[in-house]
C-alpha cells in the first residue's frame, strides 16, 4: 500500500545559502566555496571516452588547511605523523554505526541507488512503500524518514556493555545526505526529516560513555552514482524520467523549493563511457579516467567533498575520520576514484592532524584511507574479509555488518558468529569493527539486543586476552596441520552453522605479558585438549609453562606439556559458551 502524505509548500530557499556563504573561523581559516558551476547538457550516453588518467596532472586545489607542521602532501603528513595510537590497539573491538535513511527501504545496503533501478527489492519496496520514483523519490524518503526511537546515549551504553570500546559512525553515505548541521550540504539532518543533528548527538553520548568515536564519509563517489536519471525501460512509465532529471527551477511551488537537486543527485555523467553500465552493475566502478568535459565541475565537487568533512571535523573532534573507496586515496581517477585526480585527500588529513595537534597538544588520531597501501598516516581496512594469515604491516580494521550494512527483515543475530570472527581478527593482529542494524525508526531487533547482551558476557570474562593483545607467533592451529577458517563475508546463517572442533585453535599474545590459547568450540566436560603449537618440540615457546588457567571460570585445569603439545583436561560444570580461552604464564 503507497504512503499518502500531506505536506505543505514549505520555501527552503536559505538552504541554498549555506553552500555559498563565507563561514568564519574554521581553524582560523576562513574557507567559501563557490557556487556550483554549471554544466552543458548531457550528451548521448556512453558517447564520450575518459580522459586518460596517467597524463592528467594531480591538480592541487585552492583549498587551504589549518596551520601547523603537517602540509598536505603524502610526504609531509608521513615524516610529521608520530604512529597510530595505541588506544586503538587497546581498544580492539568497536561498533559500527552505519545508519541513516536508507535504512527506510528495509532493503539492505544503496537503497538510494537501488530504487531507481528496475527488478531490485529497493525497486520494489519503494513503489509499495511511496510511490513511482519519476514521482516519489529518495527526496521523499528524506522528508519523511524519522527515527522516534532512535536514541545514541541509549545505543551508546548498549554497544558499551556489548564490549566495544570506540564507535565507527556514519557522517555521509553514497546517498549525500549529511547526519549532521552540514555548513555545506543543505540537504542534512537537521533540516529535513527528523531535523536533528545525530552527530551532535553521537558526539555527545561518546563523551559521556568515555568511548573513542569516528566520523566516516562515503559521498567521493556519489557523483557517478547515477541512476537516478534513467527511466523504466518497460511498463506504463517506460521512458518517463526518474527525479534525478528535475532542476531547481522544477521545485517553485514544491515542498522542496529552494532545495538544489543537483546537491542530491550530482549532474548528469552518463555520456562517459561505462558510467551507465558501472551505476547499474551496483559495485563496479567505472573504467579509469577523467570527465574531461566536466573539469570546473569536479574540481569543485573535490572542494565541496572535502570541506564537508573539514566542517564534521571542526564541529564534533573525532578521534578518527574515514573514507571510503577503493584506491590508494580518493580522487585518483582510478578505482572508486574516477573521474578526477586532486590532492582533496591529504588535504583533508593534514587539516585534521594539525587541528588535532592545536587541540590536543598531540595528534592521538588517524585517518582511515580505506584499503590504502601501508603508509604512516593512515590505517587500512578488511571489510567483510578475513586475511589468510598474521596481518602486521600496518594497524588495520577488520569491517564487516551482521546481515548487511543497512537494514533488512529476517537477519541472522548469532554471537556465536560474532565473537569467532572477532578471534579470527584479534589473532591476525587486527582490530573489529562490527555493524549492527537499526530499524528506520532507529531501534533494534529483539534478536539483536539479545546478541549483544550476549557478546557483552563472553567480553567481560574473555577481554583480558582480547583488548590491547597482539598477534603471536602464529595466529592458530587446526586439524591435520590445517586452518580450519570462519567464512568471511557479512554475518549470517553460513557463519552461525560453521562446525569447529577441538583441534581448532587461534593464539593471542596479552598486554599482561601472557599467551591465550582460545579453543573455538566449548569442549565436553573431560576431553583432552592438545595444543600442538605448545609442544617442547615445536620451539615456539622460549620460557616454561607456569600455569594454565580457563578464561571466565575459578576452576582448577589439570594439564601437561611435552614434546607433542600442551596437553589439557577441560574440567566439569565451567559453564561456559562458544569458544573458551586459556591464560598460559610462563617463566
Amino acid at each position: 500500500m503507497k504512503r499518502t502524505i500531506i505536506v505543505s509548500s514549505i520555501v527552503l530557499g536559505a538552504c541554498i545559502c549555506s553552500c555559498t556563504q563565507k563561514p568564519q573561523g574554521i581553524s582560523g581559516v576562513d574557507y567559501e566555496l563557490e557556487p556550483m558551476p554549471s554544466v552543458h547538457k548531457p550528451l548521448p550516453e556512453n558517447s564520450v571516452p575518459m580522459g586518460d588518467v596517467d597524463t592528467f596532472a594531480e591538480v592541487k586545489l585552492d583549498l587551504p588547511v589549518a596551520a601547523g607542521p603537517y602540509e598536505p602532501t603524502w610526504n609531509s603528513i608521513e615524516a610529521n605523523y608520530p604512529g597510530t595510537p595505541e588506544w586503538l590497539r587497546d581498544a580492539k573491538f568497536g561498533i559500527w554505526v552505519h545508519f541513516g535513511p536508507q535504512s527506510a527501504g528495509e532493503s539492505g545496503d544503496w537503497y538510494a541507488r537501488k530504487l531507481y533501478v528496475e527488478g531490485t527489492l529497493a525497486y520494489e519496496n519503494h513503489l509499495k512503500e511511496y510511490g513511482h520514483p519519476s514521482e516519489v523519490g529518495y527526496k521523499e524518503v528524506l522528508r519523511d524518514w524519522n527515527p522516534a526511537k532512535f536514541s545514541p546515549k541509549a545505543l551508546v551504553d548498549i554497544y558499551k556493555d556489548a564490549g566495544a570500546r570506540f564507535l565507527i559512525i556514519q557522517g555521509v553515505h553514497h546517498d549525500q545526505f549529511d547526519m549532521w548541521n552540514s555548513k555545506y550540504q543543505p540537504w542534512n539532518s537537521t533540516r529535513l526529516g527528523p531535523k536533528r543533528d545525530f552527530m551532535g548527538e553521537w558526539e555527545k553520548a561518546s563523551r559521556e560513555a568515555g568511548i573513542r568515536f569516528g566520523i566516516t564519509f562515503h559521498h567521493e563517489y556519489s557523483w557517478w552514482w547515477q541512476t537516478a536519471f534513467q527511466s523504466d525501460t518497460k511498463g506504463d512509465k517506460a521512458g518517463v524520467p526518474y527525479d534525478g532529471n528535475l532542476t531547481l527551477e522544477d521545485g517553485k511551488g514544491q515542498w522542496w523549493e529552494g532545495l538544489d537537486p543537483r546537491f542530491l543527485y550530482g549532474v548528469n555523467l552518463r555520456e562517459y563511457e561505462s558510467v551507465a553500465e558501472a551505476a547499474n552493475s551496483l559495485w563496479s566502478p567505472p573504467k579509469p579516467g577523467i570527465f574531461s568535459g566536466h573539469l570546473e565541475f569536479a574540481k569543485w565537487y573535490a572542494k565541496w567533498w572535502a570541506l564537508r568533512m573539514m566542517d564534521a571535523v571542526d564541529k564534533y573532534r573525532p578521534d578518527f575520520i574515514y573514507t571510503d573507496g577503493t584506491d590508494q586515496q580518493p580522487f585518483s581517477g582510478s578505482g572508486t576514484g574516477t573521474g578526477y585526480k586532486c590532492d582533496a585527500m591529504q588535504r583533508v588529513i593534514a587539516d585534521f592532524y594539525n587541528r588535532t595537534l592545536a587541540d590536543r597538544g598531540k595528534v592521538d588520531v588517524f585517518s582511515i584511507v580505506k584499503f590504502r597501501k601501508t603508509t604512516n598516516g593512515t590505517v587500512n581496512t578488511c571489510e567483510t574479509g578475513i586475511p589468510e594469515g598474521i596481518k602486521n604491516d600496518q594497524a588495520w580494521i577488520a569491517e564487516t555488518p551482521v546481515g548487511d550494512w543497512f537494514y533488512g527483515p529476517d537477519f541472522v543475530y548469532s554471537s556465536d558468529a560474532v565473537i569467532r570472527y572477532l578471534l579470527e581478527i584479534v589473532a591476525r593482529d587486527g582490530s573489529f569493527g562490527l555493524s549492527i542494524p537499526l530499524r528506520p525508526d532507529g531501534s533494534l531487533d529483539e534478536a539483536c539486543g539479545k546478541m549483544l547482551k550476549e557478546i557483552g558476557e563472553w567480553m567481560r570474562s574473555n577481554g583480558e586476552g582480547i583488548y590491547g593483545s597482539s598477534a603471536w607467533k602464529v595466529l592458530g592451529e587446526g586439524a591435520g596441520g590445517k586452518l580450519n577458517t570462519l567464512p568471511g563475508g557479512r554475518i549470517g546463517q553460513w557463519q552461525a552453522d560453521h562446525v569447529f572442533y577441538n583441534t581448532d585453535f587461534r593464539f593471542t599474545a596479552g598486554k599482561d605479558g601472557a599467551l591465550y590459547a582460545w579453543c573455538m568450540k566449548v569442549p565436553e566436560a573431560g576431553d583432552w585438549l592438545t595444543i600442538a603449537s605448545l609442544g617442547t618440540a615445536k620451539g615456539l615457546l622460549d620460557k616454561t609453562i607456569r600455569s594454565v588457567e580457563l578464561m571466565g571460570t575459578d576452576q582448577k585445569v589439570d594439564w601437561k606439556q611435552d614434546a607433542e603439545g600442551l596437553h589439557i583436561v577441560y574440567p566439569e560444570a565451567a559453564g561456559l559458551k562458544t569458544a573458551v580461552g586459556f591464560r598460559i604464564v610462563c617463566d
